[in-house]
C-alpha cells in the first residue's frame, strides 16, 4: 500500500516475498483509485508462476438415467416412486425439508431401478470397435507375447503375415 496525505505520497508499507521468488515478479505498480484503508492506496504485485498441473478428474458414479428410455423401467421407477411417497411421513416439514424428501426418494428410486455407473469410460471413440477388431487385437497380443518368447528371424515372419490378416480385417469392413 502506498500512504498518502494530502501533498505527502510515500511508501509505507511493503510487499514480503521469499528470496526465491524475488525472479519470479514482474512488476508492482499502486492503485491510486482505489483506498483499502483510510490515506492508503493499494499495492499490486505481479508474479508469474509456472502452470499448475492438470490433475485427472476423479471418477464420480452418476445414475443410468438413459435407462429411462424403455418403459418397463420407467413403470417400475413410477411404481417405487408411488409406493416410497405414500409411506414417508410429511406433516410438519417445511418447504426445503419437503423438496429434499421428494428430491431423496427420486433420486434413490432411479439408482435402485436403474443402477449407477461403475467406472470412467475407456474407450472415448468406440464406434469402430467390433467383434472383428477385438478378435484381430486379441490374436496380435498372444502372437506377439509368442514372438517376445522366442526374438529370432524365424519367428519374425509370423508378425507380419499378421500385420497381413489385421489389414484385410479392416479393409473388409
Amino acid at each position: 500500500m502506498g500512504y498518502v496525505a494530502g501533498p505527502v505520497k510515500s511508501t509505507v508499507d511493503y510487499i514480503m516475498v521469499w528470496q526465491e521468488y524475488k525472479v519470479k515478479i514482474r512488476n508492482v505498480k499502486v492503485i491510486s483509485s482505489e483506498e483499502c484503508v483510510p490515506k492508503h492506496k493499494l499495492l499490486v504485485m505481479d508474479m508469474w508462476f509456472k502452470g499448475t498441473r492438470s490433475w485427472r478428474r476423479k471418477f464420480e458414479p452418476r445414475v443410468r438415467v438413459w435407462k429411462f428410455k424403455e418403459k418397463k423401467t420407467c413403470e417400475d421407477y413410477r411404481c417405487m416412486v408411488g409406493d416410497k411417497v405414500e409411506e414417508a411421513i410429511w406433516k410438519g416439514l417445511g418447504v426445503n425439508d419437503y423438496w429434499l424428501q421428494i428430491k431423496g426418494i427420486m433420486m434413490q428410486s432411479a439408482q435402485d431401478i436403474c443402477g449407477i455407473t461403475k467406472g470412467p469410460r475407456r474407450h472415448k471413440e468406440t464406434w469402430w470397435w467390433n467383434e472383428d477388431v477385438a478378435e484381430a487385437v486379441r490374436e496380435k497380443k498372444t502372437r506377439y507375447r509368442k514372438w517376445k518368447k522366442n526374438t529370432n528371424e524365424a519367428k519374425m515372419s509370423t508378425k507380419r503375415v499378421d500385420k497381413m490378416r489385421r489389414g484385410l480385417s479392416l479393409q473388409q469392413r
